[in-house]
């Protein structure tokens, strides 16, 4: 893996939900580092990763209550454990599960796998709440996919929370988990 700053060189051969992550990035004047590798497909898969990128990779879970009705992007540390009962108290949503990667593709364009932050810029009908764990914010930067899993991105945390999620409209809600 070799360290790269900003878009790829083959970018008109990238898949376009791809794309349209790094025009949103560099229309935001969001400075990012990058590196491609083999799919990531678990938070194992992510050491290298974020080995290359000097950062954290952020582990996100797609959540929904129990009728499918309320849908969550929760960020967190990779390395912390996730108990869905102190989460449900927070939010005022009992019964959370993970929610199937058919929501992921409809509500993100994303598959799972790919599951990130970025994602939200494709859910225009805001079906998707935002949950933050406030721990997640302590680094200077954080790792997100660019809405597939064979490259990672090093974005500035308060690039994310200042430019980036404002510009998706997702307002986050804070969380202690």
């Amino acid at each position: 893996m070799e360290l790269q700053k900003g878009r790829p060189a083959d970018f008109a051969a990238r898949l376009p939900k791809e794309q349209r992550v790094y025009e949103l990035l560099d229309r935001l004047e969001i400075e990012y580092t990058r590196v491609d590798h083999e799919p990531a497909m678990t938070m194992e898969a992510c050491v290298a990763v974020d080995a290359a990128l000097g950062t954290v990779m952020c582990k996100n879970l797609l959540l929904c209550n129990r009728q499918c009705t309320d849908f969550y992007l929760l960020l967190m540390p990779g390395d912390k454990p996730f108990k869905t009962s102190v989460l449900s108290k927070q939010i005022g949503s009992s019964r959370l599960s993970f929610a199937s990667g058919e929501y992921m593709e409809e509500f993100l364009d994303i598959t799972p796998g790919s599951l990130s932050v970025l994602g939200l810029m494709n859910d225009s009908g805001n079906r998707v709440r935002l949950l933050i764990d406030s721990d997640l914010l302590a680094g200077e930067s954080i790792g997100v996919h660019p809405c597939i899993n064979t490259s990672s991105l090093g974005i500035r945390t308060a690039d994310l929370m200042e430019k980036l999620i404002p510009a998706m409209g997702h307002a986050p809600t804070m969380v202690t988990l």
